[in-house]
């Protein structure tokens, strides 16, 4: 082997191992240093050094958010089956180093990582559900959130993580328990539309009851008030002919005549307008001389009781 040819191999080790020393890191990881399998240090994002063939890159760890999807069964405390669909959305505590110890060496791989993150999530909600009724289940989506939260913070802690959301897509239950509470749901409508019905009737005729009391009202204040009217237009009419009468005998009495002539005129006026006002009725009177003659004495005889004066 030739100086040259011995030189170039030194050169092209002494390229390795200068190329090999430089690490790039990506942003949003982190990666962890082992020298000789113990923990050494970790890399952050960017252009790191390491000492070749001693110190060795155990793993890169994302510190960015990641997420899964659960599918899992409970039971509830009146041993109704309830399905859950979930959303599961976890990620790196922080970027500190016992943190990142805790993700790089608390399990073996990601699979692990994972089951005992699904397992421990379905634990928690199935045993709040199982102190719950399936009528409660429904309403009670933000509670078991929050309850499953509360439970794994610190359990994910210790593994170097932290629950950023859980949410709970499509709860279900058993066919015939869904139908049954459509049932209810249907029924429940039915019974409101039927009170809102009731109500609505219960309005409508109230309010024409109202009406017909207020119609009843204004036609009895109409009729007192044509009532009144009338009786005045009566009082009117007999106010009108006494001061005709008084005026008229007055004359009679200046002209040297009977004022009996003036009841003869009256009554004989008053068979002219039945007969020519009356529709089917029938007016008997007799019409002798001896009649004529006895009206005659009894106009006149009130007329003199009435003329006859007061006596003191």
């Amino acid at each position: 082997m030739t100086p040259q040819i011995g030189f170039l191999i030194v050169v092209f080790i002494l390229a390795v191992i200068i190329f090999s020393s430089f690490v790039s890191v990506k942003q949003g990881t982190i990666v962890v240093i082992t020298v000789f399998g113990k923990y050494r240090r970790i890399l952050t994002p960017g252009l790191n050094f390491k000492i070749p063939f001693i110190e060795t890159i155990y793993s890169k760890i994302s510190i960015q958010n990641r997420s899964v999807e659960l599918e899992f069964q409970a039971v509830t405390f009146d041993q109704a089956n309830v399905y859950f669909k979930a959303m599961l959305l976890y990620s790196v505590l922080d970027q500190q180093e016992e943190t990142i110890k805790n993700v790089a060496f608390k399990f073996v791989d990601e699979r692990n990582l994972m089951q005992a993150l699904i397992r421990t999530v379905e634990g928690s909600i199935r045993a709040f559900v199982a102190t719950k009724r399936q009528s409660e289940v429904l309403i009670l989506r933000r509670d078991i959130v929050e309850h499953v939260k509360e439970q794994l913070d610190v359990i994910l802690e210790g593994w170097g993580y932290h629950l950023q959301d859980l949410q709970l897509n499509d709860i279900t239950f058993d066919e015939v328990i869904m139908k049954s509470m459509s049932q209810v749901v249907a029924s429940n409508n039915l019974k409101a539309a039927a009170e809102n019905e009731g109500q609505a009737l219960l309005i409508t005729k109230t309010k024409a009851a109202e009406a017909e009391g207020n119609a009843i009202k204004i036609s009895a204040e109409a009729e007192r008030q044509a009532s009144q009217l009338r009786g005045q237009g009566v009082a009117l009419f007999r106010e009108e002919v006494a001061k005709g009468m008084s005026v008229a005998a007055k004359e009679m009495q200046q002209a040297n005549m009977d004022t009996s002539v003036i009841l003869f005129t009256m009554w004989t006026e008053s068979i002219k307008h039945f007969a020519e006002n009356s529709t089917g009725n029938v007016i008997f009177l007799d019409g002798s001389t001896d009649a004529m003659q006895q009206t005659m004495k009894e106009m006149m005889a009130l007329n003199q009781l009435h003329s006859a004066p007061v006596k003191k």
